[in-house]
């Protein structure tokens, strides 16, 4: 129930050549306070809720629980979550022994992709595909919450 995960900003589209799925997200928050997040997604014809506890100093890791639930439920609860619905797509790439996830965010976050890698211990190495750039871990403008409420379309360039 400990998620350890490093995201990086993603500098071409390689990745898409790569990826072995795809998949369609829409997600939004019944909470985004920073002590807890509680997150409800859809994908497909699956939805799932999701509660996120305080980030550690170096943004690497966080305690994580999450349940799958029906399409169903996952619809109702996004009618009563948070102004700021994400929709992205999911890009899953296969990349030596770890899986490096890439979104695509789409309407107000548009042109945003962040690829994130999750680990078993925060000082695990990887293979650090050509296509990742900038590692943003522990920025919290990239969190999905905070991009909810803050998207990158109206971040000053």
């Amino acid at each position: 129930m400990i998620e350890i995960e490093r995201k990086f900003l993603v500098t071409s589209k390689a990745y898409q050549t790569q990826a072995y799925s795809q998949a369609e997200i829409v997600q939004g928050f019944l909470s985004t306070h920073p002590e807890r997040t509680v997150r409800v997604r859809l994908t497909g014809d699956t939805g799932f809720i999701t509660v996120k506890g305080k980030t550690d100093p170096d943004g690497t890791t966080r305690f994580e629980w999450e349940r799958e639930i029906s399409a169903k439920e996952a619809k109702s609860l996004l009618e009563i979550c948070k102004e700021g619905v994400i929709r992205k797509i999911r890009y899953r790439v296969k990349n030596g022994r770890h899986v490096v996830e890439v979104d695509e965010f789409q309407d107000h976050n548009k042109d945003l992709v962040i690829a994130e890698i999750e680990l078993k211990r925060a000082d695990e190495s990887f293979i650090r595909p050509a296509w990742l750039g900038e590692e943003v871990t522990g920025d919290p403008r990239y969190y999905n919450s905070q991009l909810s409420k803050n998207p990158y379309a109206s971040w000053k360039k």
